[in-house]
């Protein structure tokens, strides 16, 4: 691990100097910070950066995600602050993700703390169980459908569902650790609970997991668990508090804390 983490510093400050940006914030975003990689999962690194101060002084609009081609199973991109900052504001599920990631690369200055710490009072429930039901039902619909099924395709849907129950029952942004979700949410009676510990097993084994007979514990599940928690994302809350103007002074005083 500490050989890979070198590489990936090594890139980021690569990226620093030949785009002119600073980078704010680094950290895992996919199935290695959800806690069940397979043996080639890529490192999935997502960043944060800032412009000079003259690049936001423009009357045109301009490119604001820098992204680089997988290479050596390193998937690297990243968001400029002013548009993670918009997307803040709006509760953005997998920039609040990045933001709690378990696996963090880098951290050079306050504005991502400043984010945690407002994060209860922006969070939404609403937008943000859509945004795990889409995931769900999408993943459901393609991959889990009939006798023979994608089987490592469960976890992509097991993941969101379980960080919707997370949301309905303690109305706040899910941890990122597929374990935690299990432990705290699945019920450990039944069958349920076996056939997802196998799973994980396997999974974290380093199994193939491709094509094979569905599991109807789990289908079972997220049948009941998909209807419900349609009704559920309906009555749920938006954020009432408005960050606009504690976002704006936090972008500012980010640009004079980097580039002073």
């Amino acid at each position: 691990m500490q050989a890979i983490r070198e590489t990936i510093m090594e890139q980021l400050d690569l990226l620093e100097r030949q785009e002119q940006i600073r980078i704010l914030y680094a950290c895992e975003s996919g199935s290695r910070a959800w806690g069940f990689p397979s043996k080639d999962s890529d490192y999935d690194v997502r960043f944060l950066y800032v412009r000079k101060p003259d690049w936001y002084l423009s009357l045109f609009e301009k490119r604001d995600v820098i992204e680089r081609p997988i290479s050596d199973r390193l998937d690297i991109s990243g968001w400029d602050l002013r548009k993670a900052l918009n997307l803040y504001r709006k509760s953005n599920p997998p920039l609040l993700e990045w933001l709690i990631s378990p696996i963090r690369y880098a951290e050079r200055y306050g504005i991502a703390e400043q984010l945690r710490e407002i994060s209860p009072l922006t969070f939404s429930p609403k937008s943000s169980m859509y945004h795990y039901l889409h995931m769900a039902r999408g993943n459901y619909r393609d991959y889990l459908q009939g006798e023979r099924v994608r089987i490592k395709k469960y976890f992509y849907v097991l993941r969101p569902i379980l960080a919707c129950e997370w949301i309905e029952r303690y109305g706040e942004m899910p941890p990122m650790e597929f374990d935690v979700l299990v432990e705290r949410l699945l019920p450990k009676e039944g069958p349920l609970w076996g056939v997802v510990q196998q799973l994980l097993a396997r999974k974290k084994a380093g199994d193939e997991l491709d094509y094979e007979p569905r599991l109807n514990p789990i289908n079972d599940y997220l049948e009941e668990r998909i209807q419900h928690l349609e009704s559920s994302a309906a009555e749920s809350r938006a954020s009432e508090w408005k960050a606009d103007e504690r976002l704006d002074s936090m972008f500012r005083s980010t640009l004079r804390e980097v580039w002073n």
